[in-house]
């Protein structure tokens, strides 16, 4: 899908106080340091890795006043559209990162991070593209590397193809799933659960919405 370019969108993100832009920008002056430079706090750090609209990573923050969350975006045409949201926001425990999932490492230090999102993630449906989808082995290797030794990764989508392949890769990359359903909202909207953007559309239109929980082994 053509991504529909935002005007002003790279000027508003980086005059927002809430949103750092990574272009030209050192992953050192951030890498190990979010809490004590950024958050100015000792609070679990929960990212979500393509936020889009901003829905599902704002209402968590509204919500889990206790735990720091970044909202990563690639495009800023997209992580615009959050704003708004984050503005509406009376806490300040959520930050937006413009960056491109490839370099997590260089902005994430070991250990750093408790919780990771992946929701509804672009599905790269070409065999050629597969070291590009976020659950590949070679996303998890990333992972591996910033989260916490119990730290967990949580993932949704509609598309069951990318679902059971992402279930796989667990499998080759030494990744246990402590959950995992093919039908979340079976019984009406999980309680448990928030919704993304994308998962309310799809929701509506009845498609089953697919989610596993998984921590490594």
């Amino acid at each position: 899908m053509r991504l529909r370019n935002v005007k002003g969108s790279q000027e508003r993100i980086l005059e927002n106080p809430y949103t750092i832009q990574t272009d030209g920008t050192n992953g050192n002056d951030y890498r190990g340091l979010w809490n004590q430079n950024i958050f100015c706090n000792n609070h679990p750090i929960h990212i979500e890795i393509g936020m889009g609209k901003g829905q599902f990573i704002t209402t968590l923050a509204k919500e889990n006043p206790d735990i720091n969350y970044i909202g990563i975006e690639k495009y800023s045409s997209v992580l615009v559209r959050a704003l708004d949201k984050r503005e509406e926001l009376e806490t300040e425990n959520l930050i937006f990162l413009r960056m491109d999932a490839e370099d997590i490492t260089s902005y994430f230090s070991e250990n750093e991070i408790a919780k990771i999102y992946l929701n509804f993630s672009d599905p790269w449906p070409k065999d050629r593209h597969a070291k590009r989808r976020l659950t590949s082995v070679n996303f998890l290797e990333r992972y591996n590397k910033i989260l916490q030794p119990d730290g967990t990764l949580q993932f949704k989508t509609d598309n069951r193809p990318l679902f059971d392949f992402s279930l796989e890769q667990l499998r080759l990359a030494g990744w246990t799933a402590d959950e995992a359903t093919f039908d979340l909202h079976q019984n009406g909207p999980a309680p448990d659960n928030i919704m993304t953007e994308y998962e309310e559309k799809f929701y509506n239109l009845g498609n089953p919405i697919c989610r596993f929980t998984a921590h490594r082994a």
